[in-house]
């Protein structure tokens, strides 16, 4: 299904399609970080080419693996820390800012979307936060300085210092639950909303990739921005496989 006409461009039918909308809603994947320096997981050189993840059962019951997540996990925190929000993390953070975006819901981990400047009432982390970590027993917070300095001091993973738990970065694991109250906002949004833009997503992870469909069931136009075809690209009214920051950069100066 399309919606360009023959003398438009994807970058102005994109801004049209804003334009018209009444409530947008954006959902992103790891391709609005790669400009920021944050490597994707399924590309060639992506952080799953060397190291496959581990799962949430193994991270529980080997204490090796729990060693191998820190040790991961601190050998990319320095990448992860020095990064800034993108073109298009500044774009949707003005989309919610003048009220034309309400949610921005992401399968990301690495905190741009608040660093933009987009409240954490209006992100919706459907993957967890890996800038802090949590008890898995009584979800103590803690910060990642205090955990590298115990991992790197003792060699051992951590443990909580409130209850004795397993302590674990702040995201969602393979084989971990999603977290209930995240995809209840995600979906009510999901439902709210006449224009939902997929961003930067292969739209392969499920539950979280099935948002851009239920949208589109709901009567939303669907975008699709991104490098690779998806499977729903032929669901979409508009499908733009541009770079993602040259595309949502203008919106950046949206003023309806």
């Amino acid at each position: 299904m399309g919606f360009m006409d023959d003398l438009s461009t994807p970058g102005q039918t994109l801004m049209d399609m804003v334009r018209q909308a009444n409530r947008v809603v954006a959902f992103t994947g790891a391709g609005i970080s790669t400009e920021c320096g944050i490597p994707d997981f399924r590309s060639p050189g992506g952080l799953w080419s060397n190291n496959m993840p581990i799962d949430f059962q193994t991270f529980l019951s080997s204490k090796e693996m729990r060693i191998e997540a820190w040790r991961r996990k601190f050998a990319m925190e320095d990448a992860f820390r020095s990064a800034r929000p993108g073109r298009g993390h500044r774009a949707l953070a003005h989309l919610v800012r003048i009220g034309k975006a309400s949610h921005v819901i992401t399968q990301n981990i690495d905190n741009l979307h608040q660093a933009s400047g987009v409240p954490d009432d209006r992100v919706v982390e459907l993957h967890g936060n890996g800038s802090y970590a949590h008890c898995l027993d009584c979800a103590c917070r803690h910060e990642l300085d205090e955990v590298r300095a115990v991992f790197e001091g003792t060699g051992e993973p951590p443990d909580c210092a409130m209850c004795g738990g397993i302590v674990k970065t702040a995201t969602i694991s393979f084989g971990q639950a999603m977290p209930e109250e995240a995809m209840a906002r995600a979906e009510a949004a999901t439902y709210d909303c006449d224009l939902f833009l997929s961003i930067g997503s292969s739209l392969v992870v499920f539950p979280a990739a099935g948002f851009p469909l239920v949208a589109k069931r709901n009567g939303a136009r669907l975008v699709i921005i991104n490098r690779d075809p998806t499977e729903f690209d032929d669901v979409a009214d508009l499908v733009i496989s541009e770079d993602i920051g040259s595309v949502l950069e203008p919106l950046a100066a949206f003023n309806g």
